[in-house]
Formats: structure tokens, sequence, C-alpha cells
């Protein structure tokens, strides 16, 4: 009987460290995201913004996503990760603020965003029935920006926003945000 009971604990106990085991390319992008938020927040916090963004453009892309969750963490709130890179859906992961999950989308652009990516994200946000974060290094255009502005799902954090958010500075508060808080929200990133 001691022999059954310790054979299924062992059993039980294998499966729960499988299942929560963070595989080795995981952690490998975690320490870079890690160390790239480390300098960041350190020495490289006042480098011209044009400086920063090619190096975010420059890092590996799901290491970036985990550059944005990282940060996210470091402000306090609860961050849930996708268990695997690939097949994640368009959702690079989500972030609890003040209670209310948000689905993050992270995109290392060199030039202006895609209005189609805003408008799948703000379709994708709406079928899962939460709000969104449009996180990217690139412009927001026009056609973006009118994705967005009336009644989405979305909120885009474009470069001074992913700069605060990266370095520690002022970050929007997006609890509650209605139409006039969004209007205020958006004179804040600078948009």
């Amino acid at each position: 009987m001691l022999f059954i009971l310790s054979a299924l604990l062992l059993i039980l106990l294998a499966f729960f460290v499988r299942r929560f085991r963070v595989p080795v390319k995981h952690r490998w992008r975690r320490r870079q995201a890690r160390a790239m938020a480390a300098q960041l927040r350190g020495r490289d916090r006042l480098q011209p913004p044009q400086l920063l963004y090619a190096r975010l453009r420059a890092m590996d892309p799901l290491a970036f996503e985990e550059l944005l969750l990282e940060s996210f963490e470091r402000r306090g709130h609860k961050v849930i990760r996708n268990r695997r890179y690939t097949g994640d859906g368009g959702i690079d992961g989500q972030v609890v603020i003040n209670g209310a999950v948000w689905l993050i989308q992270a995109k290392r652009y060199a030039d202006t965003i895609r209005p189609e990516h805003v408008a799948a994200f703000d379709a994708l946000c709406r079928t899962k029935g939460r709000r969104g974060l449009f996180i990217h290094t690139g412009r927001t255009g026009l056609q973006s920006r009118a994705a967005v502005a009336h009644g989405s799902t979305i909120e885009i954090i474009p470069g001074r926003a992913l700069l605060a958010l990266l370095t520690d500075g002022p970050f929007p508060d997006f609890t509650g945000i209605g139409h006039h808080d969004r209007v205020a929200s958006k004179a804040m990133r600078g948009v």
C-alpha cells in the first residue's frame, strides 16, 4: 500500500514539474529580456529614443515580448505568459491591470504600423471579450489611429509610452477607460 501511494505521488510530482517547467528557449529569452530591462532602467536610460528604438527592433521578437511582460511585472501587475510562443493565436501575453485582463500584441516595426494588424487585433479582442494593448516600436499612422478612434477594444502603445513602460517612467493608467479618458490618455502619450 505504501509502495502504491509513493508511486502515485511520484507520478503526480513528475506531471506537475513537467507541466510548469520553463523550456530552455523560454529561459534564454527571459534572460535576454531581463538583461535589456536592466540596461534600459540603468545606464542606457538617457540614450536618444531613436537609438533605443533601433535596439528594440534588433532584439529577438520573442525576447521583445518577454521584455514587455517583464516590464509589466516590474510595475506590480500580474502577467499571464503563453505556454508556447508559436500558435499563440495573435496574443503575445496577458496582463492584469486593476483586476481587468488585457491581451497584449507586440510588434517591432521599423516603419508605420499596418492598420490591418490593428484591426485584426481589435477583432481578436472583441472575440475574446477582452481589452487589448497593441505595443509597437514604429509610427502610428492616421489609418491605425482611425481604427481605434471609436468604440475600439484596444489601446495603441507607441514610442514615448513604450519607452516609459521600459524605463519605469510615467505610464498611462487604463482603469475604466472610456472615450473621454481615451482622449486624455492619447494626449498623455503624445499620440
